[in-house]
């Protein structure tokens, strides 16, 4: 799909560029994330609106760090430098780059020196964040210092001019404020983009496309029941009809009652096509004695593709299989633009799929967040109990039972975790959090229960708080309810007799824990 408006952003290795992607998207502007190494032909030929380019861990005062085409600053679009990248503009046009004496991390006070229209309606000093080791210590011949901090002379810059402007400071992170009203100083007084990226007008879009790529064939769709899943299935709906055939795969490694509710809400709810595949025994037989994270996730993709090529024989002229694969997916993996970024984990949606398959993927939301799904699903009509749904992990328990998989290791992780869920939804606490969910650990510990000794299984909470799962932190949860919860799990999942709580943040830790 092509925008009228977009925004490019250059990504450096910054561990925050997505957060960059999230704050142009809420302000109503479309925008990619493209390699910092993208061919100028390739970046002019797409007429960005603008160019954002993101900070990153490397240095310009040692050889072989990552640079884009100089030519960039020839295209005339506005450019905003944050952190590398505004040493980068002050390398390029013939500033002055150096070490710092001392390095500026966390938060500092930023004074305005002059008026400028990227601090519109902004206090002349405001808190920033800051993450840098090299500074600008000479702006280029044609910019003008427009604020500083104790410790950084050039704080920010521009040219007024070539509408370029460099910030040392990261405007897209929480820690700044204000930065949300720096964005949108940029892209609507600077850059004049309109809000017109929404999604309703995903939707058209969306639909448009996919009956363009699809013609008259079919479509597969991998639903799980999860969010992504649920509204990509209610989007082809509406595009194709009949001919997208949902398949619902029943792998064992699913929640309690996930079958029922699928069936319940897709096939007898909102009349789509959907196929129900029992596949338990073929996907533990495959998982046996496996205990790597990673041979798990590749195995489960596998046999994903196999069950629906399967499922593609008997539908027909099936060509396409659809998947709800998100932004953070692509990043994750390291496989939506070879960029600097490392390789977190495989996902299911991604590096977990065959290289050679009969199939050609539909991914209609791989460059979306998801908030923005959810907000597509509210559009598409889906209820909350759907949209607001908390994330599933395409291999589903399969890497919350820790160590070997088992169909007696599964059924204690998802009574344990029904409680967990049931617990925090009666509190009303399922809507304050972004993700809940129980893992079983590969270790037993010692207990006592009816005065007897017992040798049983522990497991994990883990609940936490985020705003689009590439950062997130533990849920500080009311001690009561934590206290229900572990007495309800005990008391009530057999083999169990310990409950422990994850207290680990992201990064360093991910949210789920294979």
């Amino acid at each position: 799909m092509e925008y009228r408006e977009l925004v490019i952003i250059l990504d450096f290795g910054s561990q925050y560029t997505q957060l960059i992607a999230r704050r142009v998207r809420e302000c109503g502007v479309y925008c990619e994330i493209l390699p910092y190494n993208t061919p100028l032909g390739v970046i002019a030929g797409k007429f960005p609106k603008a160019i954002i380019m993101s900070g990153g861990p490397a240095s310009l005062t040692v050889r072989k760090s990552p640079v884009c085409e100089p030519g960039i600053f020839d295209l005339g679009a506005p450019i905003l430098g944050i952190c590398y990248g505004m040493q980068l503009e002050g390398r390029f046009l013939g500033g002055r780059i150096s070490r710092a004496e001392k390095r500026e991390y966390g938060f500092a006070e930023l004074d305005q020196k002059k008026a400028s229209a990227l601090f519109t309606g902004i206090p002349r000093r405001f808190s920033v964040w800051m993450s840098h080791g090299d500074r600008v210590t000479r702006p280029p011949k044609g910019f003008e210092i427009i604020a500083g901090t104790p410790n950084s002379r050039i704080a920010a810059m521009e040219n007024r001019e070539k509408k370029i402007y460099g910030v040392q400071f990261h405007p897209e992170v929480a820690h700044t404020p204000l930065g949300g009203k720096i964005f949108k100083n940029f892209l609507y007084d600077i850059c004049g983009c309109s809000r017109i990226w929404n999604m309703r007008s995903f939707i058209n879009d969306a639909i448009a496309g996919i009956r363009e790529t699809v013609g008259d064939k079919k479509v597969l769709c991998a639903l799980s029941g999860g969010v992504d899943s649920s509204v990509l299935s209610v989007l082809l709906n509406k595009a194709v009809g009949k001919r997208s055939v949902c398949i619902f795969v029943d792998n064992g490694l699913l929640r309690k009652g996930e079958r029922e509710l699928v069936i319940r809400k897709f096939r007898n709810y909102y009349k789509i096509n959907l196929r129900a595949v029992d596949a338990e025994s073929i996907f533990l037989k495959k998982l046996r004695g496996v205990t790597d994270p990673e041979k798990k996730r590749k195995i489960i993709g596998r046999e994903f593709i196999r069950v629906f090529e399967k499922e593609a024989k008997k539908a027909g002229a099936v060509k396409f299989l659809a998947q709800g694969t998100l932004y953070p997916d692509l990043i994750e993996s390291r496989s939506a633009f070879g960029g600097p970024s490392a390789t977190i984990k495989t996902h299911h949606n991604v590096g977990g799929l065959p290289k050679k398959m009969n199939l050609k993927l539909l991914e209609p939301f791989k460059y979306l967040f998801k908030d923005e799904v959810r907000l597509l699903g509210k559009e598409l009509g889906l209820p909350d109990e759907i949209v607001w749904r908390h994330p599933f992990p395409g291999p589903g328990l399969a890497v919350r039972v820790i160590g070997e998989v088992t169909k007696e290791r599964l059924d204690l992780l998802r009574e344990a975790d029904w409680v967990l869920i049931d617990e925090i939804k009666k509190a009303a606490y399922y809507r304050k959090v972004w993700q809940a969910f129980c893992v079983l650990l590969p270790v037993k510990s010692v207990g006592v229960m009816g005065d007897e000794r017992t040798y049983e299984n522990v497991i994990a909470i883990r609940v936490i708080t985020s705003i689009d799962g590439m950062t997130a932190d533990w849920a500080r949860m009311p001690e009561d309810l934590l206290t229900r919860i572990s007495n309800r799990i005990i008391n009530e999942v057999r083999g169990i007799n310990r409950v422990v709580y994850d207290i680990s943040s992201k990064p360093p830790a991910t949210i789920e824990w294979e």
